[in-house]
Parts: C-alpha cells; sequence; structure tokens
C-alpha cells in the first residue's frame, strides 16, 4: 500500500509540473481566440520565449532577467502575428505557422552563434533557475501519515511559475465573465461589428488579447528552460504548443476545463515517463515509443470525436474590416 501511495504520489506530482506549460500556453490561446484571431503560433512563441529567457539568464545571471526577455521575445512574436493578422488582414493560419517556422530555425542558429554548443544555452545554476519553493510548515506536516507526503511532496515544493499557472485559471475566468474588458472581448470574437457599433475599436480589443497572449507564452517558455530545465535544448517545446491548442478546443474554450484537459495530458505524459522500460503482467514491457507518443496519440483521438461539437468564436480567424 504504502509503495502504491508513493508511485501515484510520483506520478500526480509529474502531472502538475508537466501540465504547467500546457495551461498556460492554453490560456494564451484562450485569451487570443475568444477575441476572433487563431494562433497556432503558440508553439513557436514558446520555444522563441525558452531560447530567450534561456539566454538572458545565462549571460546576466538573474532568473527575473531572463522571464524578462523571455515575455519580452513572446511579446514581440505575439504583435507580429497581430499585425499580419489584425492590421493587414492577413491569414492567421499562415502568420501562425510561419512564427512556428522561424521560432525552430532561429533559436538553433542563434544558440550555436552565440554559445558554440549545438544550439544549447548555457547550463543554469543558483540565481539564473527558479527553485522550487516550500510552503509553511511542509517540514512539520511531513511525518503525518496520507496527508503529509500530499501536502509535503503535491502541494509543496513547486516553482513559483506553477502556482502561478494554476491561479491565472480563475483569474482567466473572471475576467472573461466578470470584467467589462472580458465582456468586450467575448462580444469582439462573437460579433465584431456589434461591438464596433457601439464605439469599441475591435482593433485595440484584438490586440490586448493577442498582448495577452505573448505574455502567458513567454511566461511558458521561461517556465521550461528555467525551472524544469537548467538551459534551453534545442526543440524542447516538443509539441507542447500543439497539444494546448488541442486542449483548448477540447475544453471548449472555457478556463476551468482547460486546466483539466491540461491535467489530463499532462498525467499522461507522466505516466509514460514512469512506465518507460518497466513489465507490466499480460503485456511486458512497454516500448519507450508507444509511451511517448500516448499523449499526441490521445490527442488525435480527442480531435476526431470524442469531445462532442466545439463551436468555435464565430468570428475566429476572420479579419474584420469596418464598414464604411
Amino acid at each position: 500500500m504504502d509503495q502504491a501511495f508513493e508511485i501515484l504520489l510520483v506520478t500526480l506530482e509529474g502531472t502538475i509540473r508537466l501540465s504547467v506549460p500546457l495551461i498556460l500556453a492554453a490560456l494564451a490561446g484562450l485569451f487570443s481566440e475568444r477575441s476572433g484571431v487563431f494562433d497556432i503560433g503558440l508553439e513557436g512563441k514558446m520555444l522563441a520565449a525558452a531560447f530567450g529567457g534561456g539566454a538572458a539568464a545565462a549571460v546576466f545571471q538573474s532568473v527575473y532577467m531572463g522571464l524578462g526577455v523571455a515575455i519580452l521575445v513572446s511579446l514581440g512574436l505575439a504583435l507580429v502575428h497581430g499585425f499580419a493578422s489584425i492590421t493587414q488582414r492577413g491569414n492567421q493560419i499562415v502568420s501562425g505557422v510561419a512564427i512556428n517556422f522561424i521560432a525552430l530555425g532561429a533559436t538553433v542558429i542563434l544558440g550555436q552563434a552565440w554559445f558554440r554548443q549545438g544550439g544549447r544555452t548555457p547550463a543554469l545554476t543558483g540565481d539564473a533557475r527558479f527553485q522550487a519553493v516550500e510552503l509553511p510548515f511542509a517540514d512539520a506536516l511531513a511525518d503525518i501519515p496520507f496527508l503529509g507526503p500530499i501536502y509535503t511532496n503535491l502541494i509543496s515544493g513547486h516553482f513559483v511559475l506553477t502556482y502561478f499557472a494554476f491561479a491565472m485559471v480563475p483569474f482567466t475566468w473572471w475576467v472573461l465573465h466578470r470584467t467589462r474588458f472580458g465582456l468586450r472581448l467575448r462580444a469582439v470574437g462573437e460579433n465584431p461589428g456589434a461591438v464596433d457599433t457601439a464605439g469599441i475599436s475591435v482593433t485595440r480589443m484584438r490586440y490586448l488579447a493577442v498582448i495577452c497572449c505573448g505574455i502567458l507564452c513567454g511566461i511558458a517558455g521561461a517556465y521550461l528552460s528555467m525551472a524544469v530545465a537548467a538551459g534551453f535544448v534545442k526543440g524542447m517545446t516538443a509539441g507542447k504548443g500543439f497539444i494546448a491548442l488541442a486542449a483548448l478546443i477540447f475544453a471548449k474554450w472555457r478556463p476551468v476545463n482547460v486546466m483539466f484537459a491540461c491535467l489530463l495530458f499532462g498525467f499522461l505524459d507522466a505516466l509514460g515517463i514512469l512506465l518507460q522500460g518497466q513489465s507490466l503482467p499480460l503485456i511486458g514491457t512497454v516500448p519507450v515509443q508507444f509511451m511517448q507518443a500516448l499523449p499526441y496519440v490521445l490527442t488525435v483521438i480527442l480531435l476526431a470525436g470524442f469531445i462532442g461539437k466545439a463551436v468555435p468564436p464565430k468570428a475566429g480567424g476572420v479579419p474584420y474590416v469596418k464598414e464604411r
């Protein structure tokens, strides 16, 4: 029983750790897509932010400098996407794909040119990396059966960005459903013509949504390179931006559902890591490749028809042209 409980705790701890970048990226996409701007460039913005944050943290030996640069890099790419899709009324899908390709190539080229480590950044240590936060009374409660390990290992001991990501879920719900900004944002995504008639700038609202998206993607990228890893590694997002998009559709653009969808994907990822190379009854040794592919296979299965009808914002993907 004790061993099973310990395995469960390790799996759930891994679930939380692996779901954080998914939650941040999915909430980023939620802000953008609720305003009518589809963004499949979440992957590229996360990857560029991870590189920018890791590089800045290595150079300046400051995690806060790294976080700031990560947000600025992601925000810059978000504004490029906004300029292409909002101001120039370009194809939003093409713009997002372009950002993904640019980030994938530029991070490797710049990493090799600056650090000469095969596209990596130098290893981060000390003040250049986020440290786990120990909540009050974690040591005192550690010896209490069941509740102690849950509090000490599952609730306490995470990075500050982990707590920020989960706090963003109710905050996002409150912003979208209880504030004037959220009401206008959702209205822009559903009927931009009516919003424009009411004297509200559709362009301004969509740019604000894109800025929110850029900030959250920047934090997600910083989490990857300065928290769970000690520096940037080529292609370290590994499709997390696309999984976040799948979670967003799976959750039907609702913040709380987004969190649970991301936890599901994180659980599968953690389970895959735990079962790699293990021998299971009636199955035998689980192939490593199968467990690594499990979250992506589930993504395809869910989107193939197990989530019911997911209706996106009515004006999503459609550039707004003001009537004269």
